[in-house]
């Protein structure tokens, strides 16, 4: 313990720093992490850090899914829902098929059960390497939702068949029957019990006397609760995650308090980002022994490599032909909503495009880490190193080939600008508008009779006239406070009222919330 804690502390340090060398590169990080774990397994003399591989799921993927859940808008995925299903459940199976067969053909001794286990482990993009990123460039916000969505989602697909294809490889059979049941209520008892364990927290927060503190604990319990349950019951613990998140997600306002967002938001955003970093640095410390276990079985590293430049090759390739076969089907189903019909050169290198965003990450490796090391008879895992080596070589290539030529392609073809641009500063200044007018009648219609007589009512209506800008808070008493906590909270439920309208970018809306949090918190500290 006592060598392993100021290296574990060390590597988190580590981390921190690769992330602000990223943001000075202006490359996304999860590019410098993975070439970090990479470098770290040649370094000689550091501690082997090894995770049951039953804990890894457990331990890395409910507060990733859970956080990915709480960022995405619902309304957006809504709006898209065709596309990012079919990306998240045809798409990952149809690249898992594929991945399947050409390893069987390829690689002596890889099973079909194995392959569909590699393509299961290898098939879902990442959303946050995809974020990172395309944080670089400008992208339609309906683009960036349908990355989003589709990485949220097809993490649940590819872990069931995950699942299933530990199973066959395991039991040695597949009963087909047996895995359309299972695979039914693996998805509608996963999403069931999210939603239900999603209700029951919600009432826990609201019922319970809770403060910013304990809100934030309890949300940092609640995706490994509705994990462990989902998983007990023999369901999807990933969709469970997914859909409570969701349904949190989407009840903010009802029971977390302005503190608790406003300080949960950078507790959660810290926790994932230090999980993303520990989990590329646990393969890296592991290479050592999977490079020592793929030579023990008779595979050169050049071999390995060959292989793993065989998946990718597949990954792209399957990820452009069915970004292809979606425009098609589009055209030939839903022709109205197919990508600027005026524009030729928008409609076929779109999808080109958006077959070179799928970037793979920390669910992969996640995914590669929790392969048992044996098999239920004691035998060993049959090409377990092989796997991890593969998805590794997988991660690596998608980040750094793919991560780094994708901005360039994105400004150098400058597709994105035959889309009709959202006005986004326009649209968040109408809002404006829109939510001082709001405030200003509401304080009129209750508060009328007061003005005249109070100072502090007085100052908080030239406060709204003057766009909120006001910065002498001497004025502000308890009577005025309240009244203004009351204010805004009349600004939440407007901005929660116009978010139905499907035509307005929630994002804006979002932002505008998280200000309207801001400026309670800085109100009750006066």
């Amino acid at each position: 313990m006592h060598t392993i804690l100021p290296f574990l502390l060390t590597m988190i340090v580590v981390i921190i720093l690769l992330e602000m060398l990223a943001t000075k590169l202006r490359i996304a990080y999860p590019i410098l992490l993975v070439i970090a774990g990479l470098l770290i397994g040649f370094i000689p003399g550091l501690p082997v850090v090894k995770i049951d591989p039953d804990l890894i799921f457990f331990i890395f993927l409910p507060p990733l899914l859970f956080e990915a859940a709480w960022s995405i808008s619902f309304k957006e995925m809504k709006k898209w829902w065709r596309i990012i299903g079919s990306f998240a459940f045809l798409v990952v199976f149809f690249t898992a098929l594929s991945v399947a067969f050409i390893t069987n053909y390829y690689i002596p001794g890889f099973s079909i059960a194995l392959g569909f286990l590699l393509g299961g482990i290898v098939s879902p993009p990442d959303a946050v390497s995809t974020g990172a990123i395309t944080q670089f460039v400008k992208i339609p916000r309906s683009t960036s939702t349908i990355l989003e969505g589709e990485s949220l989602l097809n993490d649940a697909s590819s872990l069931i068949i995950f699942r299933f294809a530990l199973v066959a490889v395991g039991t040695g059979q597949f009963i087909w029957q047996e895995a359309a049941s299972s695979f039914l209520w693996m998805v509608l008892g996963g999403a069931g019990i999210g939603l239900i364990l999603g209700w029951f927290f919600v009432q826990v927060h609201k019922r319970l006397p809770t403060d910013a503190p304990t809100d934030i604990v309890l949300t940092l319990v609640e995706p490994y609760f509705m994990y462990w349950i989902a998983e007990k019951m023999h369901s999807s613990g990933v969709l469970a995650v997914v859909a409570g998140g969701l349904f949190l997600s989407t009840r903010r306002l009802m029971f977390l308090n302005s503190a608790s967002r406003v300080r949960g938001y950078s507790v959660w955003e810290s926790f994932v980002f230090i999980l993303n970093g520990i989990v590329f640095f646990i393969i890296g410390l592991q290479l050592p022994e999977i490079v020592k276990g793929i030579r023990s079985e008779g595979i050169s590293l050049n071999t390995a490599i060959g292989y793993g430049v065989l998946v990718t090759g597949v990954l792209i390739g399957a990820r452009i032909v069915s970004s292809y076969a979606a425009l098609v089907a589009t055209l030939i189903f839903r022709p109205s909503v197919a990508p600027l019909a005026r524009s030729p050169r928008l409609r076929y290198f779109m999808p080109m495009l958006l077959g070179w965003t799928g970037m793979r990450g920390v669910v992969s490796l996640a995914a590669a880490l929790a392969i048992p090391v044996t098999l239920q008879n004691g035998e060993a895992f049959p090409h377990r190193n092989l796997i991890l080596f593969i998805t590794f070589v997988v991660i690596l290539l998608t980040l750094v080939v793919q991560g780094l030529t994708l901005p360039y392609l994105i400004q150098r073809t400058q597709l994105f600008g035959l889309y009709p641009q959202e006005p986004e500063e326009e649209a968040r200044q109408k809002l404006l508008e829109g939510l001082y007018k709001h405030t200003y009648r509401f304080l009129r219609n209750k508060y009328d009779n007061e003005l005249n007589d109070h100072v502090g009512l007085q100052r908080m209506l030239k406060h709204v006239e003057e766009k909120m800008e006001a910065s002498d808070d001497s004025w502000m008493n308890e009577k005025t406070k309240a009244v203004f906590i009351e204010m805004l909270e009349s600004q939440r439920e407007y901005l929660s009222e116009i978010n139905k309208d499907p035509a307005i970018d929630e994002e804006i809306i979002r932002q505008q919330l998280f200000r309207i949090d801001l400026e309670e918190e800085r109100i009750k500290m006066i």
